[in-house]
């Protein structure tokens, strides 16, 4: 078995997880979690509405509402620190007896033992481009040239890809892989099926003095915390504590957050800095950083599983549940239920046509629980296409009556959620924000924030650093010579005309700027893979492609902590 990673390590670009772990679980019955760096078995959780302390966050009237009742009955719901503890945690959220991992440090303890087994070669550093075709089958991968220029162009040490044939392909690329994609647009998609939600995390690894997490502190090892309301209404929010001091605490912004603005990283400094999570946060230091994109369509994205010659796995698959927040788990179960039917298979002698993948993994993965979870989540956050207030009516409809209940919607795509606002008051924000940008040289997202009245960050250079700081710190972003751009603006003309520049904003790395004339300009030296501008690119190009095209790539973060 040979394994083609883009990354440099197994560990890097990867983030942490709070899961269930049935899967994990049913893999390592014997498993002891003391042996895995950053783990913990799940103790406590808390649920957080958080209330906005500035006033500047976009809240309808209905919230805003809300908000005044839980401050006036303070005393008696029990409201602290502008946040309201929710009385129980919803079944659906409970992750009690799970496991808190770090995917950096779990990938390393998985991929020692897969590799001194001597079954499976693990190959970092080596982008796949593209699938190859026989007619209607799948015969292997192509890897990317080398020794080309940013364009692609050969140079004098160039190396063609290399073309590798396999009996069967799996394919496990992520949300937005380039084999995954190009699976799709050769052989379609379930009717009724696309990807068209999504949301980018991103988090901080804080390292905590003693007495934040001693004996009485809500900070004990093995603690998580959900939050919602701030720092907008959109934006899901989590806190988790790892042995040692260490925490992780983030946020997901998602692709229905219609406003062209998501400045994640300051959206994350605010989040840190909010008065529940700040008093026992800011003493901490920084140690790392880190960003993805999540697909968040579930089985509304799910593409065909199977074909000739191939196999879908993980989160591409559509296996992620969005009620429960949970993906690792699933995306797990999905690979050993894979091999439970290669090996099937392989002991009947039977070759690995759609007929047989179907009757052997689809099956299996069809009457498992992940399946159920799909069906159970499938609608449950179409009610955020409405509103924030539908969206948790809907996944508490959803989640109370196991799916059976939830709000329909119409889901538009990704770039048609990007919707810009001509109000006189947001076009002076802009007109503020843009005399901001030019007086001090900063990102214009950036200071539209600050012109719509979020307070500026006060940087100390151990918790609250810029983002190109963050960048460098617990590990660096990291671009191998050779390699082509991975990120290319299909029409130059559709790019002018962009008034968002929303991929600008959502940039996870700051690896997409400015540049003349109003184009954006990529670097790839600080490129992260997060995806993120795939998906938030308001132009579309040519049937549902949005202008940006995201390719297969080497580097991007380097952090075994994520």
């Amino acid at each position: 078995m040979l394994c083609y990673e883009r990354a440099d390590d197994i560990a890097s670009g990867v983030s942490g997880v709070v899961t269930q772990a049935r899967g994990i679980r049913a893999s390592f019955p014997d498993l002891n979690v003391a042996e895995i760096p950053f783990a913990a078995e799940i103790q406590n959780e808390r649920v957080l509405y958080l209330l906005d302390p500035h006033g500047a966050s976009r809240r309808s009237i209905a919230l805003r509402i809300g908000d005044w009742a839980l401050r006036f009955a303070s005393g008696l719901v029990g409201v602290r620190d502008h946040a309201f503890e929710l009385p129980w945690t919803p079944s659906f959220l409970h992750k009690h007896g799970g496991l808190i991992l770090s995917i950096g440090q779990f990938n390393q303890w998985i991929g020692s033992q897969l590799m001194a087994s001597g079954f499976a070669q693990i190959w970092p550093g080596t982008p796949v481009t593209a699938p190859l075709f026989a007619d209607r089958a799948v015969t292997g991968v192509r890897l990317a040239d080398q020794g080309v220029d940013k364009h692609g162009a050969p140079s004098g040490s160039f190396l063609p890809g290399m073309d590798v044939h396999a009996q069967l392909t799996v394919v496990g690329d992520g949300p937005f892989g380039a084999v995954g994609r190009a699976l799709d647009q050769k052989f379609g998609t379930p009717e009724g099926h696309a990807k068209r939600e999504w949301a980018l995390g991103m988090k901080f690894v804080i390292e905590l003095p003693s007495e934040a997490t001693s004996p009485g502190s809500p900070l004990q090892p093995a603690t998580v915390w959900h939050t919602f309301g701030y720092p907008e209404p959109e934006i899901f929010g989590f806190l988790y504590v790892h042995p040692d001091r260490i925490v992780s605490v983030g946020i997901f912004v998602p692709s229905w957050m219609s406003d062209p603005s998501r400045t994640a990283y300051r959206y994350l400094q605010h989040y840190i800095q909010h008065p529940a999570l700040w008093k026992f946060l800011k003493y901490g230091t920084l140690r790392s950083w880190g960003a993805k994109s999540l697909d968040e369509s579930g089985r509304h994205g799910e593409p065909f599983l199977t074909g000739d010659g191939y196999a879908r796995i993980g989160e591409g698959s559509g296996s992620t549940n969005m009620l429960a927040g949970s993906g690792v788990d699933e995306a797990w179960t999905t690979g050993t239920q894979l091999a439970q039917a290669v090996i099937e298979l392989l002991r009947a002698g039977k070759p690995f046509t759609q007929e047989n993948l179907s009757a052997t993994y689809e099956t299996r993965r069809r009457a498992s629980w992940v399946e159920r979870g799909a069906r159970e989540s499938e609608d449950a956050r179409n009610g955020f296409h409405g509103s924030v207030i539908h969206g948790m009516i809907g996944m508490a409809l959803a989640g109370l009556t196991g799916g059976r209940i939830s709000l329909s919607a119409n889901i538009p795509p990704t770039h048609k959620q990007i919707r810009t606002t001509h109000s006189r008051s947001g076009n002076l924000k802009r007109k503020e924000a843009a005399e901001l940008a030019i007086n001090d040289g900063r990102p214009l997202h950036d200071a539209l924030m600050s012109a719509r009245g979020w307070p500026e960050i006060v940087f100390d250079g151990r918790l609250l650093v810029s983002h190109q700081d963050a960048l460098l710190m617990g590990g660096k972003v990291q671009a191998m010579p050779g390699f082509a751009d991975h990120v290319a603006f299909r029409s130059i003309g559709l790019c002018i005309s962009c008034e968002d520049k929303t991929c600008i904003a959502m940039c996870s790395g700051q690896a997409i700027t400015l540049g003349a004339e109003g184009l954006p300009a990529f670097e790839r030296e600080k490129c992260v893979h997060c995806g993120a501008c795939l998906w938030n690119c308001s132009k579309e190009f040519d049937d549902d492609l949005t202008n940006i095209d995201f390719r297969a790539g080497s580097g991007g973060l380097h952090s075994a902590e994520n």
